[in-house]
C-alpha cells in the first residue's frame, strides 16, 4: 500500500517518515525525537524500532509478513499526535501506541469509531483495563492507578507491614492529564490506611520546583511519590538532594524511572526508587540476537547509543507485545495478512507465557499474563528498582507485587461506567 500524494504531503508536514519499501503489517509510532520530551522519547522510539527491524532480520517477518514501521513526530504535542493518528490510520495501522496520556485520550474515541486497536502501556485511561466499555482499547501490563496502590504497597512493608496512619505521603506530578491520574486511587487509600495526602503540582516542563521543595522541606513528609516525565523527574531529584530528602523514601512511576532522570543528579542520585513494569539493562538473551541481526548490520534506530536503558527497553516490550498479538490474530483468523480488527482480537487473546518469553530471549524480562475480554489491563504488577550512582545502574530490589484490587477495580468500574454513559456505549457482555 502507497500513500497517496495529498497523504504524504500531510505526513510529511509533520514529521512521518516514509520508508521506500511498503509492507503488510504496519505499525504507527507516535514518537517524540524532539521537544522538551525528546531525551525520554528517543530511547522508547529507538527500542520499538529495533525490536520490529530485528523481527523482520531474524524472523523473515510475522508469520512470512515483513512489518512496516510508520514513524511520526508528534513532540509529546496532543494536537500534533492526533495530526499523526489522521495521516497515518489509512495505511493498514494494525495498532497505535501513543506515548502520551494526553495523545490517548484525545485518540479513544476516534480509534474506537474507526475500529483500530489502541495499546496504551501503562499510561492513557486507566479505566479502559475495563474491556466491557473499552473493546478498542489495551492497557496491560498495568496501569497507572495499579502503580500507585503498589507504591503505597511497598511503603507500608518498608513500614513493617503496618497501615500509615499519622504518616505523610507527598504526590509531586506533572501538572498534565498524565500527573492527576494517580489522585484518586491516592485518595482512596489515605483513607483506607490512614496516611496524610500532599497534593503539589508542577506546571509544564518541570524547571522550575524551588517552591515545591521548600514546601516539602516545611511539611516533611514520611515519603515522596512523584508522576513526572521529561525534564521534572531530573530536576526533582536534584532539588530533592539539595534539601537533603532521603533518597530512599523518594519513589517514582515508572514514567520516572530512567538513567535521564538519575544521572544529572550524578552521585546525589543514589538510592532513588521507582516502580517498575519491566526488567532492567541487557542481561537478557535477545540482547544477543539484537546484536547479530540488528546492531552489527548497522540498522539500529537513532544514534544506536540507547541499548539496554529502561525506556530502550520499554520501547522493545511495546513492540514484542504488538508482535506476539499480531501472531496470536494470524492465528486466530488463519492469515498472514491481518486487519486492525483482527489485530484487536489478537490483542484480547493475548497470552504471554514463561515458555514464550525464553522461547523470545526474554526471559523473567516481565510477569507473564493473559488478556481477556473483560480485562485488557492484566496483570497490574510491579516492582521496585533502586539507582546505585556509582555503578550507573538500576537494580530490581523486591519481588512483583500486585496492586490493590479491593480499591483500584471499583474506581475503574466507576469511571468506565460514567464514560460508558456519557458515550452512548452500551458494555458488551463477556463470558
Amino acid at each position: 500500500m502507497r500513500l497517496t500524494k495529498l497523504a504524504f504531503v500531510a505526513a510529511t508536514a509533520i514529521g512521518l517518515t516514509a520508508p521506500a519499501a511498503m509492507a503488510d503489517l504496519v505499525f504507527p509510532a507516535l514518537s517524540y525525537r524532539t521537544g522538551p520530551y525528546a531525551p525520554n522519547g528517543i530511547p522508547f522510539a529507538d527500542g520499538y524500532a529495533d525490536y520490529l527491524t530485528l523481527v523482520n532480520e531474524r524472523d523473515g517477518g510475522i508469520g512470512g509478513e515483513k512489518t512496516r514501521l510508520l514513524e511520526c513526530e508528534t513532540e509529546y504535542n496532543t494536537t500534533k499526535g492526533v495530526e499523526c493518528y489522521e495521516a497515518t490510520k489509512g495505511e493498514g495501522a494494525l495498532v497505535y501506541q501513543p506515548l502520551s496520556t494526553g495523545i490517548t485520550y484525545q485518540l479513544i474515541p476516534k480509534a474506537t469509531a474507526d475500529g483500530i486497536p489502541i495499546h496504551s502501556m501503562g499510561y492513557g485511561r486507566t479505566s479502559a483495563a475495563n474491556g466491557k466499555v473499552f473493546e478498542w482499547v489495551f492497557n496491560y501490563p498495568g496501569t497507572y492507578w495499579d502503580a500507585a496502590s503498589i507504591i503505597v504497597k511497598y511503603i507500608m512493608n518498608q513500614e513493617g507491614g503496618k497501615d500509615l496512619n499519622g504518616e505523610k505521603i507527598a504526590l509531586v506530578y506533572h501538572n498534565s492529564a498524565y500527573g492527576k491520574e494517580p489522585i484518586r486511587t491516592l485518595e482512596e487509600l489515605s483513607k483506607k490506611h490512614g496516611f496524610e495526602l500532599l497534593l503539589l503540582p508542577v506546571d509544564h516542563p518541570g524547571q522550575e520546583q524551588k517552591a515545591t521543595w521548600l514546601q516539602i522541606r516545611k511539611e516533611r513528609p514520611d515519603y515522596v511519590v512523584m508522576w513526572g516525565w521529561g525534564v521534572m523527574n531530573q530536576v526533582a531529584i536534584r532539588e530533592a538532594a539539595s534539601i537533603r530528602f532521603p533518597m530512599d523514601k523518594f519513589i517514582g512511576v515508572w514514567w520516572s524511572a530512567s538513567e535521564n532522570d538519575v544521572l544529572p543528579a550524578g552521585e546525589a542520585a543514589d538510592g532513588y526508587k521507582a516502580i517498575a513494569m519491566h526488567g532492567v539493562g541487557m542481561d537478557f538473551p535477545v540482547y544477543s540476537d539484537l546484536k547479530t541481526h540488528v546492531y552489527d548490520k548497522g540498522l539500529s534506530a537513532g544514534a544506536g547509543d540507547q541499548h539496554g536503558t529502561v525506556l530502550y527497553n520499554r520501547g522493545m516490550l511495546a513492540a514484542m507485545l504488538a508482535v506476539e498479538a499480531a501472531r496470536t490474530a494470524q492465528g486466530i483468523h488463519g492469515t498472514a495478512k491481518i486487519t486492525p480488527a483482527m489485530m484487536r482480537d489478537g490483542m484480547e487473546n493475548l497470552e504471554i507465557t514463561d515458555e514464550k518469553l525464553e522461547a523470545l530471549g526474554l526471559k523473567d524480562f516481565v510477569p507473564t499474563f493473559t488478556v481477556s475480554c473483560a480485562n485488557h489491563g492484566v496483570p497490574g504488577l510491579g516492582a521496585i528498582q533502586q539507582w546505585n550512582a556509582k555503578d550507573k545502574t538500576w537494580k530490581i530490589i523486591s519481588p512483583f507485587i500486585a496492586a490493590d484490587r479491593d480499591v483500584v477495580d471499583p474506581l475503574i468500574e466507576e469511571d468506565s461506567a460514567a464514560y460508558a454513559a456519557e458515550a452512548g456505549i452500551t458494555p458488551r457482555a463477556c463470558e
